[in-house]
């Protein structure tokens, strides 16, 4: 049976997810999301699928691994995937999963430990894309602090492209709080700022390391510029000021890597 009413309970369920609103469910958006939540082994609860989109040669075999996992599976028209689906142009298939458990232990856990700890970065796709260059860099976690996007959010799970499903994330702390845990596990703590730091081009960024990224605008303030054991400024041509929050990120964590690659990539 398909649903065809807006007024169904499923509706306000998904919508509910979508605020931040259901407690410990996260919504999953899209075919490529429902995918990395099967294959990262997080346990979806019920889909939701057009008839149309059911047929897709991409949705099948997922509709099919969710039905050996025991998910429930709702056939819903498009009017009412419209009203479920948080993005302008649904996708067809839309779910509602398990939240990953609290990582906090698992941010810090490889070692040496090379963690991004995002401060008051509001912007959620801002959120996901530091999520998905941290993964990508070989980053061991992020640490979403202070007035950060809620890195589980539907709009920041879109933008990490499912890295957040995967790779360990914490949220919640105080900016402060992030650091202090940072040192205590044993990090070198290094914040970005916009001028006056050790270049990028000659900081180490070996061992264990957790960076300090500031949020859209006034970036990290004076008190944590100045708890951080080091500053790091990444060089900029006038009159350029400032890079995107998930840009300098990308940057730093890369500069890492090369740091930490056992063979170092040099020019020839």
């Amino acid at each position: 049976m398909t649903i065809t009413s807006r007024q169904n309970p499923l509706v306000a369920r998904f919508r509910d997810a979508a605020r931040g609103d259901a407690g410990e469910m996260i919504l999953l958006d899209g075919a490529h999301l429902v995918g990395e939540a099967i294959d990262a082994g997080i346990s979806v609860q019920i889909a939701a699928v057009t008839p149309a989109a059911s047929e897709k040669a991409d949705i099948r075999p997922l509709l099919a691994a969710l039905a050996r996992a025991g998910a429930d599976i709702a056939s819903v028209a498009a009017p009412v995937m419209d009203a479920i689906s948080p993005v302008r142009s649904s996708s067809g298939i839309v779910a509602l999963a398990e939240r990953p458990p609290a990582a906090d232990d698992r941010v810090y856990g490889a070692q040496p430990p090379l963690v991004v700890v995002a401060v008051d970065v509001q912007d959620p796709g801002n959120v996901g894309a530091i999520i998905r260059v941290a993964e990508a860099a070989g980053a061991t976690g992020v640490v979403a602090a202070g007035a950060s996007a809620n890195p589980f959010g539907w709009k920041a799970l879109r933008g990490s492209m499912g890295s957040g499903l995967r790779l360990p994330l914490a949220s919640g702390p105080s900016p402060a709080a992030a650091v202090a845990d940072a040192k205590r596990r044993g990090c070198r703590v290094i914040a970005t700022a916009p001028r006056e730091g050790t270049s990028l081009f000659d900081i180490d960024l070996s061992g264990p390391i957790a960076v300090l990224i500031g949020g859209e605008g006034p970036g990290l303030g004076s008190p944590l510029l100045d708890a951080a054991d080091q500053c790091v400024t990444i060089p900029m041509q006038p009159p350029v000021e400032s890079l995107n929050a998930a840009v300098t990120a990308a940057l730093i964590l890369y500069e890492a890597r090369r740091q930490r690659s056992p063979t170092k990539h040099t020019k020839t």
